[in-house]
């Protein structure tokens, strides 16, 4: 595979991806090097310009994942941004964001790669090969959430054979998966369309619960979830409406909240 990629866009083709008149996205701020980006966009939210910020680096220094994880990416290769929104809705309702993450990545990698979501927070191939990661942070007072960063790692320019060991046997990329070379500032600019679409319709009330679970990949499959209670062996049910997973054993029905669940595997991945 070409590694073109390894020349990163410049700061005026990034800027390329933002819209002014628009909400999410409505400016790009680039790094070439940054610690973390959810760091940077909550950071930014303290300032007149962040509601909406998308903050985009070729690499960080302290990328994370759920549970404290590493997040891992060569640098030049891949779309690593992060969104930081101030919100006003009810915390009932802050799995939406994650949600709303998924299914915008999901519509960003259309046009190279028929993604699903594999639930709680990646994006997989019909086989189950990770090309996005999700990290959703929020703040609440009271009842309401009043701010959220969006953080979103997508496998763009990663090719199979650069990945660690540990990885490549479960993880992809858009340009494995297309066979070509992908520009990252493309993937971005309908990213960020996308995302800004989706925050408009949760702030409106509008569910996204029935295109999460139509897009979701573990229904019906027979999966071993790790909680810190224990692991739970059962098969893969509906997504809920609070945002957990309906796992049913052989003598059991129970929903498994985000907030509880460490990994996920199914198929001999790992989540």
């Amino acid at each position: 595979m070409s590694h073109e990629h390894s020349t990163a866009p410049a700061a005026p083709a990034w800027a390329s991806a933002a819209r002014p008149g628009r909400r999410v996205g409505h400016a790009v701020e680039h790094h070439l090097e940054i610690g973390s980006t959810n760091d940077r966009a909550r950071e930014a939210l303290a300032t007149s310009g962040g509601d909406g910020l998308a903050v985009v680096a070729d690499r960080q220094l302290a990328g994370r994942g759920r549970m404290g994880r590493a997040w891992l990416s060569p640098a030049g290769a891949n779309v690593l941004v992060s969104v930081g929104l101030r919100l006003d809705i009810p915390v009932e309702r802050a799995w939406w964001l994650g949600a709303a993450s998924a299914l915008a990545v999901r519509a960003a990698a259309a046009p190279f790669a028929e993604l699903l979501i594999r639930w709680p927070n990646d994006l997989v191939t019909a086989d189950g090969m990770k090309v996005a990661g999700l990290l959703t942070e929020t703040q609440v007072e009271g009842e309401r959430l009043v701010s959220a960063v969006l953080g979103i790692g997508i496998n763009v320019n990663w090719a199979r054979d650069d990945m660690p060991p540990d990885i490549a046997p479960g993880a992809t990329s858009l340009a494995s998966e297309v066979g070509h070379p992908v520009d990252r500032v493309v993937v971005l600019s309908a990213l960020l369309a996308a995302l800004d679409d989706e925050i408009t319709a949760i702030e409106a009330g509008t569910s996204p619960l029935d295109r999460f679970q139509a897009a979701s990949w573990l229904t019906g499959q027979s999966i071993e979830v790790e909680t810190p209670a224990g692991r739970l062996r059962g098969v893969a049910g509906p997504i809920a409406d609070g945002g957990g997973l309906v796992l049913t054993g052989p003598a059991f029905e129970t929903t498994v909240n985000v907030g509880e669940v460490i990994r996920v595997h199914a198929r001999g991945a790992v989540a």
